[in-house]
């Protein structure tokens, strides 16, 4: 009688335990929100709260990684290196949820700030120091470098206490004047003087001015005065000058500006015309680079003379081009000057005879002309990515040698550098060139025609390729749990690495699967489960260099894309896609990682379950005590 009543009242109290324990059971086996409870109150302080699906989830802010309810930590950015993360030349800084970036020494920011986050596109730029005078002191040069400066002497200069080149605020280095000693200054065959110098060191050609005075008795040529430019980079420079016979000459030797010197003079007197007639010999001197002076010996006044030119032209680089010439000229001067037509870049030979002497007295002159001050090359044009053609401006039919250089640079490859230098010959207008050249690089190319003075440069980028096979170890499972799979990071030799995804495919679609594809979705779309999905994705800079481990359907976000567990029962097929994208390129390759055949929880599911079933029992047994 006495329990009658109390199991009368127990139906409302019973169906309340069913409720809770069916809630319970609930939870412990995954399910969000359909017991009422407010998901987004769980969420982590550093998490926000956003419904996908109809299904509320919490997820880590940007910067902090973490199952956004019980944990969500801190990402350091920088982990990953400041030049995978902030780009070249650059320091990171992590902060809590962020990071930020500061230029090295040498170095400035193209926003102007000291501070940046490079996803607006900043980056650190080279610092022109040499903007600033006087850098490098008085007699210096300033040549800027990646990140610094170095200083080099100015002609006429010379590094005192120290290497060249050299820094200010480092070395003890100054740049300091060369005065060159001129000694020992001579005459030889009457009107030729020789000197020798001590400079010390000698660094470049220098001019030296030879101011030359004569007086004679003659009242019609009583002065003689001329100046006289001489270059040279011997220690002994000699010239032979145009002098008047029987005349009294004070010569003085000096150097031009920039280079200093004390000025050597010599005092003497040249021999008497005492011959009637012309004796024959003579002697030439370069007066510039084309131009030959022909000096005689002695003559009588009047008397003219035939003088035959021949001349043979030829370039070391080019086995069939030949230049000759010949041709008589006459004069009644003591001192001629005749100037050649020569080609540029270009080794002569000229033979010089004086025609109607009994001895055919000859003299034999060596003759290298510099190239031409005009561009010869023109039109320059790239085609087929790696081909190059120009317009050659000189004669048709002529040979000329190029001289290519090339250097190839990756921004994204630091430690990359590729340089080729080769010579090709060729008759032809319009050259053509193609290139042996890396994939993903930025090369620079010049182009040297040996007949001009300055080479065509040429800027040019190579599309990237795609990016190695991903090494992966290769499993199968058959109906057990899937093991955690190791990510190692590819190499960047035919571009930038951008992503890697992993890749859930029906098995039964491994065969079809195009790697280059862009249809694959996410796990909520409503074609994940027929067409497969992408469980996860990671940035290149997030890859360490030894290798990370991925479990498959850890339930964790992966970028923006949610590594779903795999439905028990089902075959897939697991693949790893890495992708670079480069100049709105993209390329891929993906390799199988693991087929799953009648797939079944997950190592981390397995615990989960067991834990429910745990929880389950003991509300179960709970339950019944308070039945009792």
């Amino acid at each position: 009688m006495g329990r009658g009543p109390r199991g009368a009242g127990h139906p409302p109290r019973r169906l309340l335990s069913l409720l809770l324990l069916l809630g319970l059971a609930r939870g412990a086996t995954g399910a969000r929100g359909a017991d009422g409870l407010d998901i987004c109150a769980t969420c982590h302080e550093h998490a926000t709260c956003k419904e996908r699906d109809g299904k509320k989830m919490c997820i880590c802010k940007y910067g902090f990684v973490g199952n956004g309810r019980t944990q969500c930590i801190d990402k350091n950015e920088c982990q990953f290196g400041a030049t995978v993360v902030c780009g070249n030349h650059t320091s990171c800084h992590n902060t809590l949820g962020g990071f930020y970036c500061i230029c090295l020494e040498g170095y400035r920011a193209t926003n102007n700030n000291k501070t940046f986050i490079p996803n607006d596109g900043t980056f650190c730029t080279d610092i022109d120091e040499c903007e600033v005078s006087g850098l490098c002191g008085q007699g210096g040069r300033c040549v800027n470098t990646h990140g610094s400066f170095q200083c080099y002497c100015m002609d006429g200069y010379l590094p005192d206490s120290g290497p060249e080149p050299f820094h200010p605020t480092r070395d003890a280095t100054s740049c300091t004047e060369i005065i060159i000693e001129i000694n020992d200054v001579s005459v030889f065959n009457d009107t030729c003087v020789r000197w020798q110098i001590h400079p010390g060191r000698m660094n470049s050609r220098t001019v030296y001015v030879v101011h030359v005075k004569g007086h004679r008795a003659d009242p019609i040529e009583s002065v003689h005065e001329e100046r006289v430019n001489l270059t040279a980079d011997s220690r002994t420079p000699q010239v032979c000058l145009d002098l008047y016979q029987g005349t009294n000459y004070t010569v003085t030797i000096s150097t031009a500006p920039p280079r200093r010197s004390v000025p050597a003079i010599i005092r003497f007197q040249t021999a008497e015309d005492d011959l009637l007639e012309d004796d024959g010999i003579f002697n030439v001197s370069l007066f510039n680079e084309t131009c030959l002076k022909l000096n005689r010996h002695s003559r009588k006044v009047g008397s003219e003379q035939m003088y035959q030119f021949k001349i043979l032209g030829r370039r070391w680089y080019l086995s069939d081009f030949y230049h000759t010439a010949s041709f008589n000229f006459t004069t009644g001067e003591r001192a001629a000057v005749v100037c050649l037509d020569l080609y540029p870049a270009t080794d002569y030979t000229v033979n010089i005879t004086l025609l109607g002497s009994p001895e055919q007295h000859s003299v034999q002159v060596m003759i290298t002309t510099a190239p031409a001050v005009k561009q010869t090359i023109s039109n320059t044009s790239i085609f087929n990515e790696t081909c190059l053609r120009w317009r050659n401006m000189k004669i048709a039919g002529r040979e000329e040698m190029y001289l290519l250089r090339i250097q190839g640079q990756r921004w994204y490859q630091e430690e990359f550098a590729q340089e080729i230098t080769f010579n090709i010959t060729s008759s032809s207008q319009a050259p053509e060139m193609c290139l042996d050249l890396r994939p993903g690089t930025n090369y620079s190319v010049s182009i040297y025609a040996w007949s001009s003075v300055l080479p065509v440069l040429i800027s040019l980028t190579t599309q990237i390729t795609e990016p190695p096979l991903p090494e992966v170890d290769f499993f199968t499972v058959h109906g057990g749990p899937l093991p955690r799979l190791k990510l190692r990071k590819a190499k960047e030799n035919n571009g930038p690495i951008s992503s890697y995804q992993v890749l859930v495919v029906p098995l039964a679609l491994q065969s079809t699967f195009s790697c280059d594809s862009e249809g694959v979705t996410s796990f909520f779309s409503n074609a994940s489960h027929t067409d497969g999905y992408v469980a996860a994705e990671l940035l290149a800079r997030h890859v360490p260099d030894d290798a990370m481990e991925i479990s498959i359907g850890d339930r964790l976000y992966y970028g923006k894309y949610y590594n779903a567990p795999l439905k028990t029962g089902n075959d897939y097929c697991i693949i790893l896609r890495i992708t670079s994208e480069w100049n709105k390129v993209r390329r891929c390759s993906c390799a199988v990682w693991a087929q799953v055949k009648d797939s079944s929880l997950t190592l981390q599911q397995m615990v989960g379950v067991g834990l429910g079933s745990v929880a389950v029992v003991m509300v179960l047994a709970f339950l019944s005590f308070l039945a009792v």
